[in-house]
C-alpha cells in the first residue's frame, strides 16, 4: 500500500482531469529504489516527484507523501513570505506615485514631473513583477505549454498584459494612437495594478500555506501521542530504550500515569486505561491479565507488564495515521463535477476577457483602449478558479483529522460523501450489537446423564475449536474447576458444529442440523432449547455416543451503548437489519429487546454478501457493520462497509469506515461528520460559484453605464485572495463540529 499523505494545498486547477485523457505514468518521475521523501501534488496524485517542485498539471507546490513528526519543510512558505514583503514595500510606493494625486492636499508634481514618476514606477514595479511574481509567471507559462490551463494561467496573463503595456507606454509613447490617450494627450500606465496584484496573490499563497499546516495538525497530534521510549524487561533487568528498538514479544513495564508504548497484551498487573485519544470514548477501560492494550493510550493508577504484539508501523496508532493521511489525500466523487467545471472555466474566462476588451474598445468612453485593457485584466484576475479547486479537498482534509480524534476512520473521501446517504444499516449480532465475549450460562443434562460429565466432555471437545462460543464453554468449565481431557478425531463442520472423541466416547456438539445428520433424537430437549433461545441465549445440543446428552447455552451480553445508538439511528430515519448465523429465536429475542426492524437469522458467512445484495436490489442504500473475517465480502458488497476496529484487519481493509471502539455509537458520530462535511463542501462551492458569478460581470464593467462604477484590477486581486481564504476558514470550522 503506498503511504499516501495528506498535505493539501492550492488545489486550483483547470485542464481536464488527467486520469481520463493522458498517460499518467509519465507524471511519476520517482526512480526505482528511491529512498528519500517522495513529493506529490495534492490535486493530482499521479504526479510524484523525488523532492520538492511544482505540479506540471496545475502548477501547485508539491508536498511530501508521508507524515512525520520532523519539522515541516517550510522553505516554500519562507520564500513566498520573503517575496510578499518585498512586493508589498515596493507596491505601496508605486501605488502612491500612481494614485496619490487623489488624496486631498497632495500634489505629486511637487515630487517629480509626470513622465519622471512613470520612470520611477517602471523601476520599482520591475522587480515586483519579474522577481516577486516569477513563480506565478513560470507556472502560468508551463500551464500554457502543457495545455493544462489553471489559476496561474490567468494570474500570469493579467500581470504580464498590464506590465508589458505600461513598459511600452513609458519607453515608446509615440506608438499609441489617440484612443489610448487621456485628455492631456498622455498614455496611462498600470504598474500599480501589476505590482499590487502580485503582492495580493502572494498574500493569498502565504495564508494558504499556513492554513495547510494547520489542517495537517490533526495527524501531527496523533503521531505525537506515541511515547518516545519504553521500559523493557530483560533477564530481570529493566532499562528505558527508544521505541524503535522494541520487538514483538518483548516484555515492557508500564508505570501508573505513563503512556502504553505499543500494542500488546497484559501479562501481569491490573489497571484502568484511558483510550479516549484513540477511540473517542471518555470512560477509562479496566485491563487485567490477557487483555489487549493499545499503544499511545494512558495507563491509570495500576502498574502493568505487557507483551508487545504489534510494533512500529503495525501498531493501531500507525494504521490510524496512515488511514487518515490516505483519506485526506483521496478524491470525493463530488470533485469530478468541480473538475469538469474547472476544465471549461479558464478558457471561458480568457474568452470573457477578450470580449470585455472588444466591447470597451468599441463602446467605451475616452481613452477607450485604456479602459478596455484595464477591465479585461480585472476579469482575468477576479475569475481565479482557486476557491473552486480548494472547496472539496480542504473540507475532506479537516474531516479526516476530526474523525480520527473521535474514533472514526474513513478509508477515503468517497466514504465520507456516501455515508450520509445510507438508509438501511445491516448489523452482525456478535461483537457488533453484543460484547462479543460470550459466557457459559446454562448446562442442561438429558435424563440419565450426569451434568458435570456433560460439561466436562463438551468443554474438552471444544478446546479444538477457535469459535468464540467454544471459548465460552471451555472458560466456563475451567471456572467451575473441571480438569479437561484430551480429544481425538476432531472435526469442525461449518455452520453446524463440532465432533470428536473424548476419553473413548464419541461427542458431538452443535445445532439441530448436526444432530439430524447424526440421527440423534432431539425431541426431548427441543422445547427447553427454545426457551433458552427466547431469553436471547445460544443453545447447543450435545450428543454422547450418538445419544442425546443435553444442552449447553451461552449468553453474549448486549453492549451498554447499543440501545441508545439504535435509537439515534432510528431518529435519523435508518432501517436496521440484523444478519446473524444464530437461530431465529435467539436473534428475535435480541432484536425485540433492541427494537431492530428486521431479522435475518441462520445465515451462513458466505450468504451475508448475497443478503446485502438483495437489499440493494430493493433500491436500498446499504451500510454494513461487521467485525469478523467472514464479514469482509459483505462489507465490500455494501455501499458503505463499516468495520468494528476491535475486529480483524481483513474487515478493516475491506470497509470504507472503521470505528476504532467497535461500537454502534461510532456510526452515529460518523454520520454526523459525513453530513457536516458535505454541508461544508456545498457551502464552499456556493462561495466559489457565487463569487465568480458576481465578480466577473463586475470586473467586466456591467455597473458602469448605470452607476459609473468600475472594479480596479487591484480590488479584483484582493477579492480573489479573500475568496480562497474564506473557503479555507469555512473548512476549518469542521474542527468544531459536535459529534
Amino acid at each position: 500500500m503506498e503511504h499516501n499523505h495528506d498535505h493539501h494545498g492550492h488545489h486550483c486547477h483547470g485542464g481536464d482531469d488527467s486520469a481520463n485523457s493522458r498517460d499518467d505514468s509519465k507524471y511519476d518521475t520517482v526512480p526505482e529504489g528511491f529512498s528519500g521523501t517522495v513529493y506529490t501534488c495534492p490535486m493530482h496524485s499521479q504526479v510524484r516527484h523525488p523532492g520538492p517542485g511544482s505540479c506540471p498539471l496545475c502548477g501547485m507546490g508539491l508536498e511530501p507523501e508521508t507524515v512525520s513528526l520532523e519539522d515541516e519543510d517550510t522553505s516554500e512558505l519562507d520564500d513566498m513570505r520573503r517575496r510578499f514583503w518585498v512586493a508589498t514595500g515596493l507596491s505601496l510606493v508605486v501605488l502612491f506615485l500612481a494614485m496619490g494625486g487623489m488624496i486631498p492636499g497632495v500634489n505629486l508634481d511637487v515630487i517629480a514631473p509626470h513622465h519622471t514618476r512613470q520612470w520611477i514606477e517602471l523601476i520599482l514595479a520591475t522587480p515586483v513583477v519579474l522577481w516577486c511574481g516569477w513563480p506565478f509567471i513560470e507556472r502560468g507559462w508551463r500551464s500554457v505549454v502543457s495545455w493544462n490551463l489553471n489559476m496561474f494561467t490567468l494570474i500570469a496573463l493579467g500581470v504580464l498584459v498590464s506590465y508589458t503595456y505600461s513598459v511600452v507606454a513609458v519607453l515608446a509613447p509615440g506608438l499609441f494612437p489617440d484612443s489610448f490617450r487621456g485628455h492631456g494627450g498622455e498614455v496611462g500606465v498600470y504598474f500599480e495594478a501589476a505590482s499590487v496584484i502580485v503582492a495580493l496573490v502572494l498574500l493569498g499563497q502565504v495564508m494558504e500555506l499556513r492554513a495547510r499546516s494547520s489542517t495537517n495538525a490533526a495527524i501531527k497530534s496523533l503521531l505525537g501521542l506515541a511515547p518516545k521510549t519504553a521500559r523493557r524487561i530483560r533477564d530481570g533487568e529493566e532499562e528505558d530504550v527508544p521505541l524503535e528498538e522494541i520487538q514483538v514479544g518483548d516484555h515492557l513495564r508500564v508505570r501508573p500515569g505513563e503512556k502504553i508504548p505499543v500494542d500488546g497484551q497484559v501479562v501481569e498487573g491490573k489497571s484502568s486505561v484511558d483510550e479516549s485519544m484513540v477511540t473517542g470514548e471518555p470512560v477509562p477501560v479496566g485491563k487485567g491479565e490477557g487483555d489487549t492494550v493499545i499503544g499511545a493510550t494512558v495507563n491509570g493508577t495500576g502498574a502493568l507488564v505487557i507483551e508487545a504484539s504489534r510494533v512500529g508501523s503495525d501498531t493501531l496508532l500507525s494504521q490510524i495515521v496512515h488511514m487518515v493521511a490516505q483519506a485526506a489525500r483521496s478524491r470525493a466523487p463530488i470533485q469530478n463535477l468541480v473538475d469538469v467545471v474547472s476544465s471549461w472555466f479558464v478558457p471561458a474566462v480568457v474568452i470573457g476577457a477578450v470580449i470585455t476588451f472588444i466591447v470597451w474598445a468599441i463602446f467605451g468612453p475616452e481613452p477607450a483602449m485604456a479602459y478596455a485593457l484595464i477591465n479585461a485584466v480585472a476579469v482575468l484576475i477576479i475569475a481565479c478558479p482557486c476557491a473552486l479547486g480548494l472547496a472539496t479537498p480542504m473540507s475532506i482534509m479537516v474531516a479526516s483529522g476530526k474523525g480520527a480524534s473521535a474514533g472514526v476512520l474513513f478509508k477515503d473521501a468517497e466514504a465520507i460523501q456516501t455515508l450520509r446517504q445510507v438508509d438501511t444499516l445491516v448489523v452482525d449480532k456478535t461483537g457488533t450489537l453484543t460484547e462479543g465475549k460470550p459466557k457459559l450460562s446454562d448446562v442442561v443434562a438429558a435424563d440419565g446423564v450426569d451434568q458435570d460429565e456433560l460439561l466436562r466432555l463438551a468443554a474438552s471437545l471444544e478446546r479444538g475449536s477457535e469459535h468464540p462460543l467454544a471459548e465460552a464453554i471451555v472458560e466456563g468449565a475451567r471456572e467451575q474447576g473441571f480438569e479437561l481431557q484430551d480429544f481425538e478425531d476432531f472435526e469442525s463442520i461449518t455452520g453446524k458444529g463440532v465432533t470428536g472423541t473424548v476419553a473413548g466416547r464419541k461427542v458431538a456438539l452443535g445445532n439441530l442440523a448436526l444432530m439430524k445428520s447424526l440421527s440423534v433424537e432431539t425431541a426431548a430437549m427441543a422445547e427447553r432449547a427454545e426457551t433458552l433461545r427466547s431469553e436471547g441465549k445460544t443453545a447447543m445440543f450435545v450428543a454422547i455416543d450418538n445419544k442425546p446428552g443435553g444442552l449447553v447455552a451461552v449468553a453474549d451480553p448486549i453492549k451498554e451503548t447499543t440501545p441508545q445508538a439504535i435509537e439515534a439511528l432510528h431518529q435519523a430515519g435508518i432501517r436496521i437489519v440484523m444478519l446473524t448465523g444464530d437461530s431465529e429465536t435467539t436473534a428475535k429475542a435480541v432484536a425485540e429487546k433492541l427494537g431492530i426492524d428486521e431479522v435475518i437469522a441462520g445465515v451462513l458467512p458466505e450468504q451475508k454478501a448475497a443478503k446485502v445484495k438483495s437489499l440493494q436490489e430493493e433500491g436500498r442504500f446499504v451500510g454494513m457493520a461487521g467485525d469478523g473475517i467472514n464479514d469482509a465480502p459483505a462489507l465490500a458488497q455494501a455501499q458503505v462497509g463499516i468495520a468494528m476496529g476491535t475486529g480483524t484487519d481483513v474487515a478493516m481493509e475491506s470497509a470504507g469506515v472503521t470505528l476504532v471502539k467497535g461500537d454502534l455509537t461510532g456510526i452515529v458520530r460518523a454520520r454526523k461528520l459525513s453530513n457536516a462535511t458535505m454541508g461544508n463542501i456545498k457551502q464552499n462551492l456556493f462561495f466559489a460559484f457565487i463569487y465568480n458569478a458576481v465578480g466577473v460581470p463586475l470586473a467586466a464593467g456591467v455597473l458602469y453605464p448605470a452607476f459609473g462604477l468600475l472594479l480596479s484590477p487591484m480590488f479584483a486581486a484582493a477579492a480573489m485572495a479573500f475568496s480562497s481564504v474564506s473557503v479555507i476558514v469555512n473548512s476549518l470550522r469542521l474542527k468544531t463540529v459536535e459529534l
